[in-house]
């Protein structure tokens, strides 16, 4: 067991009563430590995947086991593994931080005694025990998502699961967050991650699945699969106004973004320099560059958006 993939699906599949199947046979491994982004666009099969492994929706057929633990013959052993933080702020605002945490506990048998000790800990980490006695309605935003993750942990679960984490918040609360991410991670707590926001799965996590129509349709290490992509986007700051003829370019494509940047899409392998002598010759001097999106999201749209391939079947 202590050799086993924090999580390991096997031919998961889910049918609803209306006859909408949601996963068509998922094959999914997630080692244990592991930061792990699950991606996907709406309506993919991602809340299926993870409503079935915290056992809040039931697998039409396949194998699910966390830990080497079978989720259907031993539910109650594997749930203990795992903690959850929804996408929806679901405690009772009318409640304090230190109760809102001591008693998720108890819904695990946890003494009460041992339970003010971990919610001590949990909130220091989450950095919310100054607001332990005051009530939840009056936290930031960024510090009840904070409280989500502080009482997932209550029970120290070895499988943190976090279904959009920070939808809606705004990037500097969304950047704490990942601080936060990162140091339970470090501390051994396997993660797994769904989010839309491309840039904070890139920045997080090592390995990573991609689904659509209920199928995974790319799976690996971060880093080999940014490989796969063949061009690369850049953001041109110009010094000066751009004439009103761009140079053409084989193999690249240069548009305006505006009156004082270019756009640039190339091949991997393409030499900077072309670009540079041909932007030189047409009177064009570049003051800067940087990249014009993340590298995640240029694969999720090759890979999910319109004129995508279709899913395997």
């Amino acid at each position: 067991m202590n050799d086993a993939p924090a999580l390991r699906l096997r031919g998961l599949r889910k049918v609803y009563a209306n006859g909408v199947e949601a996963l068509k046979g998922v094959d999914l491994e997630v080692a244990p430590g592991d930061f792990f982004a699950l991606l996907g666009p709406n309506g993919a099969g991602k809340s299926t995947l993870i409503g079935i492994v915290s056992s809040l929706v039931n697998a039409s057929s396949g194998e699910v086991s966390v830990f080497g633990i079978d989720l259907h013959r031993q539910r109650s052993l594997a749930m203990r593994q795992i903690g959850l933080v929804p996408q929806e702020i679901n405690f009772n605002m009318f409640e304090k931080p230190l109760d809102i945490c001591v008693n998720y506990a108890g819904f695990y048998g946890i003494p009460r005694r041992e339970a003010e000790v971990r919610a001590e800990q949990e909130l220091r980490a989450a950095q919310l025990w100054d607001k332990a006695e005051v009530m939840s309605r009056t936290l930031s935003g960024g510090m009840k998502r904070r409280l989500m993750i502080a009482r997932a942990m209550m029970t120290r679960p070895r499988l943190l699961i976090l279904d959009e984490p920070t939808a809606g918040v705004d990037i500097e609360i969304r950047r704490g967050m990942w601080k936060t991410l990162r140091e339970v991670n470090a501390a051994g707590t396997t993660v797994i991650l769904t989010t839309h926001y491309l840039e904070e799965a890139e920045n997080l996590c090592r390995n990573l699945a991609i689904i659509d129509h209920g199928r995974i349709i790319e799976q690996g290490p971060m880093k080999s699969v940014l490989a796969k992509l063949d061009v690369e986007g850049f953001l041109l700051d110009i010094d000066g106004e751009l004439p009103a003829r761009l140079p053409e370019i084989e193999g690249a494509r240069l548009q305006a973004a505006d009156a004082h940047s270019l756009e640039l899409e190339m091949p991997r392998e393409m030499d900077l320099n072309r670009i540079f002598e041909a932007l030189g010759r047409a009177g064009i001097r570049v003051r800067s560059m940087r990249t014009r999106s993340n590298r995640l999201e240029e694969l999720f749209v090759r890979l999910t958006g319109p004129g995508a391939p279709p899913a395997q079947s």
